[in-house]
């Protein structure tokens, strides 16, 4: 069995009920921040990370996800043809090589462990990561690159970690960590969606994960747990109690959750403001804004 990482599972199977009624014609993956789709940020940080085999976990409606990653003779003859050269490179970044990507239905939403468990055929005996497209994360190094190059040290699994506020803590996986070593955190327990009360740090699971085959044995006969879901959190607090090997990782870079709406509405501003062919534009109008809001005041 090989320590690098080379799979990545993309679970992209829910219905995005809190983007309706965009959601119902289009998946919440495509959703784009200024002009890439939340899915391609994953990717990009995924490639960056050295991975080349990816696994969606899709479900009904989610057709249009397999289009995105298609070619398009059509369009790029014509932008050829107009000598839209720029804009013919920014499309081809989103080719993906035959047999690099592979689709999954997962037919019941049963939860992100479920989703998991769903590919576990195409992980095999190897280690892989798991990316959850509604965690954006902007940093100068992408957080799945960071946590290979510590995984390629620590071996065991990996959860990116990052402090919440107790008013949050209720919605995440929360890590009970032995010692804070910085970037690591050697965790002594997980918990998923614990009340403020009742959580064992403030140390909360973002949707990054290096995990090993062993979570797939795990999930194999996993019950529901929170919320009536077979959860990832469950499985990995089983490897803590079992092989006592997982680790968080405090990774360097901003997340933006783009899972709700005032998520999605902040990293559309960030990402606007770090456009240079934006940035002067969209600035002065901003400010604007706040000129006005305090002239009202």
């Amino acid at each position: 069995m090989t320590n690098k990482v080379t799979k990545a599972i993309f679970p992209v199977a829910g219905l995005g009920t809190r983007f309706l009624p965009a959601t119902k014609s289009i998946p919440k993956e495509i959703m784009t921040l200024v002009d890439r789709p939340l899915i391609q940020y994953a990717i990009d940080e995924a490639r960056e990370a050295g991975i080349t085999e990816f696994i969606f976990v899709t479900a009904r409606g989610k057709s249009a996800l397999e289009d995105y990653f298609d070619r398009a003779p059509e369009l790029e003859a014509a932008l050829r043809l107009a000598k839209k050269q720029a804009q013919l490179d920014e499309l081809r970044r989103t080719d993906m090589d035959s047999g690099a990507i592979a689709y999954i239905r997962q037919r019941d939403p049963k939860g992100l462990g479920h989703a998991v468990w769903c590919a576990r055929r195409l992980v095999g005996d190897e280690p892989f990561a798991v990316i959850l497209p509604d965690d954006v994360i902007a940093g100068q190094t992408g957080c799945l690159r960071q946590m290979v190059d510590a995984y390629a040290e620590t071996g065991g699994n990996m959860v990116a970690a990052m402090k919440v506020p107790p008013a949050q803590i209720s919605s995440y996986g929360v890590l009970a960590v032995k010692s804070d070593m910085g970037a690591l955190l050697p965790a002594s327990g997980m918990v998923e969606k614990p009340r403020a009360e009742d959580a064992p740090s403030d140390f909360a699971a973002i949707g990054r994960y290096i995990l090993r085959p062993e979570v797939m044995h795990t999930l194999d006969s996993a019950q529901a747990g929170s919320g009536g879901e077979i959860q990832l959190t469950d499985a990995i607090a089983a490897q803590i109690r079992d092989h006592d090997n997982v680790f968080g990782y405090r990774f360097k870079g901003q997340r933006f959750d783009c899972g709700s709406k005032a998520g999605f509405l902040q990293a559309t501003v960030a990402f606007g403001l770090a456009r240079e062919d934006l940035r002067d534009e969209f600035g002065a109008y901003l400010s604007s804004l706040n000129a006005a809001s305090h002239a009202a005041e």
